[in-house]
C-alpha cells in the first residue's frame, strides 16, 4: 500500500474523489455523484454531475425538480432513466426524513433509493472522514482478489473478508488506492504486470494476458527492438 501511495502520486483521480475535493466534501453531492458513477466511466459522470449541481445542487432544490428534467442533465450515464428516479427520491427522502441533511450511518444511508453498501461506504468516508469502513467498487474487488488477498465472489464478500485481512489503517484509502491503480495500471484486461510496481507481491490470480509494458510500447512506436 505504501508503494502504491507512492505511484498513483499525479495520476488522474476517480471522479468521485474530484468532486469530493471541489465541493468541500459536501455529503449530499458526494452521494449523488457516487451513485451516478455505477457502471460509468469517470468523464462522464464529472460531467454529469457538473451539469445536475448548476441547476440544482441541494436536496431541496433537487426533490422540485421532474425526473425527465434530471434525465437529461444527467445523461449520458450508464441506467440514466432509473438513476434520475434514484436521485429524485433520494433528495425527496432526505428532505421528509432526515430534515435536508445526509444521514451520517451506514444503516440510514443504505435506506435511501438506490444506494447499496459501495455507494454507502464511500459517502461515511469521504463526507463523514470515517476510519471505520471499506468501500469496495469492481476494482477493489477484482484487484484484491488477482493480488491473492481475498477469495471471494462478489464485492460485498471482498469488503467483510478485507476487514478480517486488511490493516485497519488502509481501510478508508483502500478505495483511492485501487480504483486509481485498476484505472491507470490493474485493468480487467490486458494490466499493465510490466510496468507495475508491485508485481512482485501480487500473485496475478486468473491474469492469462497482460498488456505491453511502457518500454515495449515506447520501441513499437520508434521500431526499436528489445535486447
Amino acid at each position: 500500500m505504501r508503494v502504491l501511495a507512492r505511484q498513483i502520486d499525479g495520476l488522474e483521480l476517480p471522479a468521485v474523489e474530484k468532486i469530493s475535493e471541489s465541493q468541500k466534501q459536501d455529503p449530499f453531492q458526494i452521494l449523488i455523484s457516487t451513485l451516478l458513477s455505477a457502471r460509468t466511466q469517470d468523464a462522464t459522470t464529472l460531467a454529469a454531475s457538473t451539469r445536475l449541481f448548476a441547476k440544482a445542487s441541494t436536496p431541496a432544490a433537487i426533490a422540485k425538480l421532474r425526473v425527465s428534467q434530471i434525465e437529461k442533465l444527467i445523461y449520458p450515464v450508464s441506467f440514466y432513466r432509473n438513476k434520475a428516479v434514484f436521485v429524485r427520491d433520494t433528495a425527496r427522502m432526505i428532505v421528509d426524513r432526515f430534515g435536508g441533511r445526509v444521514p451520517s450511518t451506514l444503516e440510514e444511508l443504505i435506506t435511501l433509493p438506490g444506494v447499496g453498501r459501495k455507494t454507502a461506504n464511500l459517502v461515511m468516508i469521504l463526507a463523514f472522514k470515517s476510519r471505520d469502513n471499506i468501500c469496495v467498487d469492481i476494482h477493489v474487488h477484482r484487484i484484491a482478489n488477482r493480488l491473492g488477498w481475498v477469495q471471494t465472489r462478489t464485492p460485498e464478500e471482498t469488503e467483510q473478508a478485507l476487514y478480517k485481512t486488511l490493516d485497519r489503517q488502509w481501510w478508508p484509502i483502500v478505495n483511492l488506492y485501487l480504483v486509481t491503480w485498476g484505472q491507470n495500471m490493474c485493468r480487467p484486461v490486458y494490466p499493465r504486470c510490466g510496468d507495475c510496481a508491485i508485481v512482485t507481491a501480487c500473485r496475478r490470480v486468473d491474469v492469462t494476458r497482460v498488456g505491453k509494458s511502457a518500454f515495449a510500447r515506447a520501441s513499437a512506436r520508434q521500431g526499436v527492438k528489445r535486447i
